[in-house]
C-alpha cells in the first residue's frame, strides 16, 4: 500500500478500533488488491452511530477516502 492509504486505513482504525477493521470487507479487498477501485465506498459504509446516519462520520469516510485514493 502507498504510504496515502495506510494513512487512511490508520484513521479509519483508530475511529471504529483495530477489531472493527480487521472484521471489514473493506481490509479483505486491500490485502486482495490495495487498487481496487470499489475500495473508496466501503469506507462510506461505516458511517453510523447508534443506527442513525452521522453526518460527521460521513464527513470523516468522505476524507479517508480521498486520502485513500491519493496519489
Amino acid at each position: 500500500v502507498t504510504q496515502n492509504q495506510f494513512d487512511a486505513l490508520v484513521s479509519f482504525a483508530y475511529n471504529l478500533g483495530v477489531s472493527a477493521l480487521i472484521k471489514s470487507t473493506l481490509l479483505k479487498k486491500v490485502n486482495t488488491n490495495p487498487n481496487d477501485i470499489t475500495i473508496p465506498s466501503e469506507f462510506e459504509r461505516w458511517v453510523y452511530a447508534n443506527g442513525k446516519k452521522s453526518n460527521g462520520l460521513l464527513k470523516r469516510r468522505k476524507e479517508e477516502a480521498k486520502l485513500y485514493t491519493t496519489k
